[in-house]
């Protein structure tokens, strides 16, 4: 007899993952972000997971990925800020920013710039500024990802886009190329930078190389933190498979009123039953019109995101993310 029942033939590792949650995975090197999503995908066993910000497949580290009803808060998450760690190598710069890359000119000194010009440097792309998004980047211009464009020889003008620096901090210079590489004189410097969503730690590398008048490119690229979710709490696709496998998922995930930046609100049995319905709870205060709330329960889960209404002091819900029970 023919078996039409698709979850008998599944392993128990592969059975649909039932919670509602985030995992911050250390995505590898040569992944895509969308390789990551597939393989979350089979993994937990279900279709509805999304991330919450692309990294470039040279870069690692923290992928923000939702699971189940938590997809509905990429909408919300994707506007946090981002950190990361990342080496620059001066000296040389390339068609995609990156390693990844072909040089666009011939490779210039960089041996003469010390620690102190670098940190003087840094210190002009501070606080907010003005990138050109690189061509090979996702982002879409008509409905086409520039990179699809940059792939095919193509190159259009692109607008500059407003983003902020918070912080730029100069590690340490890495060990400087000698006599002999491929690229002498080149001088490699890391740094930390915590800034805002949309911004191009490629195009801020090419900049500074740029300002100190010797091109640059990325060798490396960490993302550290997105919002809450930090690397101390991330884990590889093979530890999810593991946790997976022994029904340990708990362990790795992170609760939706974890995962989210924003201001908590406790609601009582009845604004929760009101939320439910969909309807706004009314709780007046110092709130700017169209600010955003998580509400959450008195077992701090997640309940709903809200938006305030200062006219009538109404916070409306715009997700609600459990039934209720």
């Amino acid at each position: 007899m023919r078996e039409n029942n698709q979850a008998t033939v599944r392993s128990k590792s592969q059975m649909a993952f039932p919670g509602d949650g985030v995992f911050i995975i250390d995505k590898p090197a040569g992944w895509t972000s969308h390789d990551v999503v597939a393989r979350v995908r089979k993994i937990l066993g279900t279709r509805r997971v999304g991330h919450t910000g692309t990294l470039d497949p040279f870069a690692t580290g923290a992928l923000v990925v939702c699971v189940n009803r938590a997809t509905r808060l990429v909408q919300f998450l994707t506007g946090d800020d981002k950190e990361y760690i990342a080496t620059m190598r001066l000296g040389l710069a390339t068609d995609t920013g990156d390693l990844t890359g072909a040089p666009i000119a011939p490779a210039a000194a960089a041996s003469h710039i010390t620690v102190e010009k670098a940190r003087e440097a840094f210190g002009s792309f501070r606080g907010r500024i003005k990138q050109i998004p690189p061509m090979y980047s996702a982002k879409k211009v008509g409905g086409v990802k520039l990179y699809e464009m940059a792939r095919r020889g193509e190159e259009i003008e692109r607008a500059p886009i407003e983003v902020e620096i918070r912080e730029l901090e100069l590690l340490e210079p890495a060990d400087n190329l000698m006599e002999g590489d491929e690229q002498p004189g080149a001088r490699d410097f890391s740094f930390r930078v915590v800034c805002s969503s949309g911004t191009y730690i490629r195009t801020l590398a090419e900049d500074i190389g740029k300002f100190l008048g010797v091109g640059a490119h990325l060798t490396r690229l960490r993302r550290t933190k997105v919002g809450n979710c930090g690397l101390n709490a991330a884990v590889t696709l093979e530890r999810l498979a593991e946790l997976a496998e022994s029904k340990r998922l708990d362990q790795a995930m992170i609760p939706m009123a974890g995962a989210v930046t924003m201001p908590a609100l406790r609601l009582d049995e009845g604004e929760r039953k009101r939320i439910f319905h969909g309807r706004s709870i009314k709780r007046s205060g110092d709130w700017a019109n169209g600010a955003q709330v998580k509400l959450c329960d008195e077992k701090n889960r997640l309940i709903a995101i809200a938006e305030y209404d200062s006219s009538e002091s109404l916070w409306h819900p715009r997700v609600v993310l459990i039934n209720q029970d």
